[in-house]
């Protein structure tokens, strides 16, 4: 008996509803101060910042996602694997969050945050391989097809040197996460054609 295609579809749909959750443990861990004025609200920063960065970060790092779950065809195993990867590496954002925000930025719990940026690029490096180096020519011309492998090998090697620099300066460590996420606000590689 053959085994029909399994469409990628139902993957891309439980990846919508994992990243919904993380969205929304994300926002149930915010706590308001004990004490109700707005100066006890503004020393929260490092909280409100935490949050704001993990927020947007994973607000982009969906819509890169969804982006390039267009180019699947089938959902084969591997693409299965990697993707599971890439969604386990986003589910320690709310634990890094939580810990960078309860230190206030402190070195070691900022390195690890970056750890986790890098983290999860580096499977997004392993979905971009598997479905981008599948597709045929007619979808993603070559150039296209580089500039998002420099892109992503690029930020790789920038989150891994966030975590270096965090230890020793842990906002220097943020900011250049903050950089890269600049990179991929629009999910289409520089000069690529964006795909209904």
């Amino acid at each position: 008996m053959a085994h029909t295609r399994r469409s990628p579809e139902r993957l891309s749909a439980f990846s919508d509803g994992v990243f919904a959750v993380l969205i929304t443990v994300l926002v149930l861990e915010l706590r308001p101060p004990e004490i109700p004025t707005f100066a006890a609200l503004l020393a929260l920063w490092p909280t409100w910042l935490s949050y704001a960065v993990s927020y947007v970060f994973i607000a982009i790092v969906w819509a890169n996602h969804h982006h390039l779950m267009r180019y699947a065809s089938e959902a084969t195993p591997r693409l299965m694997w990697f993707n599971f990867a890439h969604l386990f590496s986003v589910s320690l954002l709310p634990l890094s969050t939580a810990w960078m925000a309860v230190s206030e930025l402190a070195p070691q719990p900022v390195a690890f945050y970056a750890a986790v940026f890098f983290l999860v690029n580096a499977t997004y490096v392993a979905l971009i391989f598997d479905l981008v180096g599948r597709a045929p020519a007619d979808e993603v011309p070559p150039r296209e097809r580089r500039i998002m492998r420099i892109r992503s090998v690029v930020t790789l090697a920038i989150f891994a040197f966030a975590a270096a620099v965090a230890l020793r300066y842990p906002v220097a460590g943020l900011a250049l996460c903050c950089c890269c996420l600049i990179v991929y606000l629009k999910p289409e590689a520089p000069g690529g054609e964006d795909r209904p």
